[in-house]
C-alpha cells in the first residue's frame, strides 16, 4: 500500500503523532494517529524518532516523512513534558537546529559533530541548484568586486627559493 504524506503533528495529551495522508490507489485522504508510549521529558529525540520510522506498524505510513520532523516533533513534546510554552521549545530548537559560523565545530564532541554535518547537509541539499531546476545555469562565472586592496598573509609572501 503506498501512501502520500500530507501533514504530521503531534498531540499532547494523550502523546501521539498524527498523520494525514493520502492513499495512492483511493485517493482518499485519512488520519493514522500512532501513540507515544514510554516517552518522558528525559528521553533522546532522534532515538525515539528512528525508533517510531523503523515501527514495522508505522514503516509504510512514515516513508516520506523525514527523519528530522519526527526529531522536531518529539522535541516540542519533550518541551512540553519539561512544562515549557510553544514558543519557548520553538526557540529552543531553532537555536539547536541553526549553525553559529563562528562556533568552533573542533570543540564538539562526536555526538554534536554528527548533529551540526547533518544540518550542513541538508541545508546544502536544500540550496543546492541541479540541473532541472528552471533558473540553473551551466558554467556560471562570478565576478567579485574588489572595493578594498587584498591583505596578504605572512606565508604566501615567502620566496620560493627558501624551499
Amino acid at each position: 500500500m503506498m501512501c502520500i504524506a500530507k501533514k504530521c503533528g503531534i498531540r499532547f495529551q494523550p502523546p501521539a503523532i498524527i498523520l494525514i495522508y493520502e492513499n495512492e490507489m483511493k485517493g482518499k485522504s485519512r488520519q493514522r494517529i500512532m501513540p507515544i508510549r514510554n516517552f518522558s521529558k528525559f528521553s533522546d529525540c532522534s532515538r525515539a524518532a528512528e525508533q517510531l520510522k523503523n515501527n514495522p506498524r508505522h514503516k509504510n505510513y512514515l516513508e516520506q516523512v523525514s527523519l528530522r520532523q519526527l526529531e522536531k516533533l518529539f522535541s516540542f513534546l519533550r518541551g512540553y513534558l519539561w512544562g515549557q510554552s510553544l514558543a519557548e521549545t520553538m526557540e529552543q530548537i531553532q537555536r539547536e537546529t541553526t549553525i553559529d559560523p563562528e562556533e568552533d565545530l573542533n570543540k564538539l564532541d562526536d555526538k554534536e559533530l554528527a548533529k551540526r554535518k547533518s544540518i550542513m547537509d541538508e541545508l546544502f541539499e536544500k540550496n543546492q541548484k541541479k540541473k532541472d531546476d528552471p533558473n540553473f545555469v551551466y558554467d556560471l562565472e562570478v565576478e567579485f568586486p574588489q572595493d578594498e586592496q587584498l591583505q596578504s598573509c605572512g606565508w604566501d609572501t615567502e620566496s620560493a627559493d627558501e624551499f
